[in-house]
């Protein structure tokens, strides 16, 4: 199955908090998207990599997207190396996306950063015929890095608008890392009663500038290219 967009997350809730609703507006929009997840989020501080998997697959259902991956990769400890770097070589060619989505290029959790190096070296390298993999040589045509927890100026944003209720779910679906009064675990960045509202406080900052109620910002490794001044919004 050829994919249109992959988004690629190093945790599972990644792309839901940060680019779900990006995927959403695609794939109303007749694209075939997909997740990767890079590892089972098996350091976080509530949950389990098990039940992130399975509220992974929840979350995946809510946003109907045509695959979900997880390549198992170690939580905290994973390198930007040939092996890690292989891994995800696969799946581009396998799937062969024209955009790709993936973490922020700095962020307060180091898994971040490390890898949207990873992932973009991974880009690059997969479109390299002599690195072989039985597969066909495939390069996406655009990375695009979503923006996470710090504050990073966006080189553009989308307008999620329509989306945003959809969005909330699918990110609900990650119910052993949010919010529960009853719950004996203990408590996270993203685990204090008004994270929810921070999500989308944060996409109605984004859309504002913009024009939009809400928005999901991103920055880019290229310049953007347009036909003509009318493709600006």
């Amino acid at each position: 199955m050829k994919l249109d967009v992959l988004a690629i997350g190093v945790h599972p809730d990644d792309v839901e908090l940060s680019c779900s609703g990006t995927l959403l507006k695609h794939i109303a929009l007749g694209k075939k998207c997909g997740i990767l997840d890079l590892t089972a989020g098996e350091l976080g501080t509530r949950g389990s990599a098990e039940l992130r998997l399975k509220e992974a697959d929840d979350a995946a259902k809510i946003l109907g997207v045509s695959i979900r991956k997880n390549l198992k990769m170690a939580d905290g400890f994973f390198k930007n190396d040939k092996e890690h770097q292989l891994e995800i070589i696969k799946i581009i060619r396998e799937y062969q996306p024209e955009v790709i989505l993936c973490n922020a290029v700095f962020d307060r959790h180091p898994d971040h950063g490390r890898a949207s190096q990873l992932v973009s070296e991974a880009c690059f390298y997969s479109g390299l015929i002599k690195i072989e993999t039985n597969q066909e040589a495939w390069r996406p045509k655009a990375i695009y890095h979503y923006i996470q927890d710090r504050n990073i100026k966006p080189d553009f944003v989308i307008d999620v608008t329509a989306f945003v209720d959809k969005k909330m779910e699918a990110i609900a679906a990650f119910k052993s890392q949010f919010y529960n009064p009853n719950s004996k675990e203990p408590e996270s960045p993203i685990s204090v009663k008004n994270f929810m509202d921070v999500v989308k406080g944060k996409m109605a900052v984004y859309g504002r500038d913009a024009g939009f109620e809400y928005a999901e910002a991103f920055t880019v490794e290229k310049v953007i290219g347009v036909n003509n001044l009318f493709d600006i919004i």
